[in-house]
């Protein structure tokens, strides 16, 4: 017989699974029947507690980290010297003098010299999956004139075999490629024509940005004479959307190669010129645990994906996950592509139940739960939507958009299913106050994401259906505050990204960096010091969070959002241990110096997965 497997509730009720019988015949239905059983209390709240094989007994830590600020985050916002790691888990934190003596003889012992240690860092809208894959095509980083361009696509043509696709990052310089083309001396972008002259014999692309790298307008691409051939872009091709413009020599109509797109997220990559290379499965799996270190170089040990994944994505986060490289604890949300399910939309939310109600399906590591809502129908998806299940850059799908009245059926059948909702205003509060009226959403942490503007009868109405909300200060504060500002007039700027008022409020902040760029203390940083950093000035100084609020809001506020409040966030024994050795005290360094931040080492589940940034 197996030994019981001990669940316990954060409440304190602990349940037993098994024990079942390992041998014979019935040892694949005990499997079977301990994971379902466990998978049951899981939704319910429960996690496994460790035996006392799993090294949660006296004596017996495994990494010990001491002489340092052990900065917990606990209801007493303790602040200790030392830690001890015994397994996955939190054994103790205290004193040098009490938590040395734990160490087994093989523990491996830090000194911290000083240095702080926080709980690991959970972004709440990470988008994690896109960064490794800026390193798969050559950058374009450093050229100053269209002759430094040609001689970086010259080198690229030598090294290329003839005929295949030379596809480069876009013009300019990571990671906003801001000012493009002023940056470069002519202040225009290279022609096909120009581009032929170095690379006659392949076809070139390159790539314009994601917008939303940069947040303002247009989007540019360029391709040479052989890369419009083989995508039969001609004097007689139509844009395929409105906001699109296939820019042309005015004498003859031919198109010079230069695509200009007023959308934040390209189309042109996804239908006039869908002929270009795609990521692969394997490109991604490899850009995935990329991304997973650089996040892991600046404290971040989890990740909600809000924005939700499209299945080729979740694919990659299983393959992962299967070969034991994940070093970054991922929750996923289902982006749905509606169109392609083959069912009507609330047949569809009902078929997700068992996979996506409750705290969804997953472990530790990797849980998939919920899914992403978007209010209304764009053009400009169902051309992107094209090219499904491929996604491109987004990584979600296109057509997640449904009409209100649509949407509001869904809602509900999601409420009737026990599935929790995200997405992004506006719009959405109201959807949810009647999903409400039918059936009760309050203790369900639905989620209202990217947050900027809210009245104070906003926050009222969040407050009282329990709604958790994730915030995009990279944007609504550092790019767009003072925009925002002017926009909503002097009387009223405290309604800009009012995290003060919501805490006041009760309402449960979480932290996000949607990616651009990846480290969460920037988001930290723009909490405590509201600093538009064009403009200058801080905006709305009021609705500042102190230090330990926005380090907070980056930790156990995440671990909220996911329903692992229990597991993570803090550092307490019992815990996982998911935890950063900083470069600076986040609650010392001086405010301009808090977006700098890296993590020194960084554990999960208590092994180190980074040594520096």
């Amino acid at each position: 017989m197996t030994k019981p497997i001990i669940l316990r509730h954060p409440d304190g009720r602990t349940v037993k699974c098994g024990p079942y019988p390992d041998t014979g015949s019935a040892a694949t239905a005990s499997a079977i029947r301990e994971s379902q059983c466990i998978q049951e209390f899981q939704r319910q709240g429960f996690e496994r507690v460790p035996d006392s094989n799993e090294d949660m007994s006296q004596n017996s830590a495994s990494l010990v980290l001491h002489g340092g600020r052990v900065i917990s985050l606990d209801a007493r916002s303790t602040i200790a010297e030392a830690i001890a790691v015994a397994g996955d888990r939190i054994l103790a934190i205290g004193r040098d003098a009490d938590m040395l003596p734990l160490a087994r003889p093989d523990a491996r012992r830090i000194d911290l010299r000083g240095r702080a240690v926080i709980p690991g860092l959970v972004d709440a809208h990470a988008h994690m999956d896109r960064e490794g894959l800026k390193a798969i095509y050559p950058s374009l980083a450093g050229a100053a004139s269209i002759d430094d361009v040609l001689q970086r696509i010259e080198a690229l043509a030598h090294e290329t075999p003839p005929g295949e696709w030379i596809v480069t990052m876009p013009i300019g310089e990571p990671p906003e490629y801001r000012d493009v083309p002023n940056n470069l001396r002519e202040r225009r972008f290279p022609t096909r024509w120009e581009l032929d002259r170095v690379s006659p014999r392949h076809p070139v692309f390159i790539r314009p940005l994601w917008g939303y790298w940069r947040h303002t307008l247009p989007l540019v691409s360029v391709a040479n004479s052989e890369a419009l051939r083989r995508a039969a872009v001609t004097a007689e091709t139509l844009p395929p959307w409105a906001g699109i413009q296939i820019d042309k020599v005015w004498e003859t109509g031919e198109p010079n190669g230069i695509f200009i797109e007023w959308t934040f997220m390209p189309v042109v990559e996804l239908s006039l010129m869908a002929c270009l290379p795609r990521f692969t499965h394997a490109q991604r799996v490899d850009a995935l645990r990329a991304s997973m270190r650089i996040y892991n170089s600046t404290a971040t040990t989890s990740t909600f994906e809000g924005h939700g994944v499209a299945d080729e994505v979740r694919a990659v986060y299983r393959d992962v996950a299967a070969a034991g490289d994940m070093t970054v604890r991922a929750h996923l949300t289902m982006s749905p592509a509606w169109a392609a399910g083959g069912k009507p939309a609330v047949e569809q939310v009902a078929a997700w139940g068992s996979t996506l109600g409750g705290r969804g399906s997953g472990d530790d590591w990797l849980r998939l739960s919920g899914f992403f809502a978007e209010a209304g129908v764009k053009a400009e998806n169902a051309v992107r939507a094209r090219v499904w299940p491929y996604t491109g850059w987004s990584g979600f799908a296109y057509d997640t958009g449904l009409p209100r009245e649509q949407l509001r059926e869904v809602l509900v059948a999601a409420a009737r299913h026990d599935i929790r909702v995200g997405g992004t205003q506006p719009g959405l509060l109201d959807l949810y106050e009647e999903v409400d009226r039918v059936l009760p959403i309050r203790d369900r942490r639905w989620v209202l994401e990217h947050i900027n503007v809210l009245s104070d009868d906003d926050i009222r109405r969040i407050r009282d259906l329990g709604i958790v909300v994730t915030t995009h200060t990279n944007s609504y504060i550092a790019k767009q505050g003072a925009i925002l500002a002017a926009r909503v007039g002097p009387g009223a700027e405290d309604t800009i990204v009012p995290l003060r008022k919501l805490r006041d409020a009760g309402v449960t902040v979480a932290l996000a960096t949607d990616n651009v760029p990846t480290t969460l203390w920037n988001p930290i940083a723009q909490t405590i010091t509201r600093l538009d950093r064009f403009a200058g000035r801080p905006i709305a100084p009021s609705q500042r969070l102190s230090r330990e609020e926005a380090l907070r809001a980056a930790s156990t506020a995440g671990a909220y959002l996911t329903f692992e409040e229990h597991a993570k966030g803090t550092l307490e024994p019992g815990k996982l241990a998911d935890l950063a050795v900083l470069s600076a005290n986040p609650f010392t360094v001086d405010e301009a110096r808090i977006a700098d931040i890296v993590s020194e080492l960084t554990v999960v589940g208590g092994r180190v997965v980074s040594s520096g940034p």
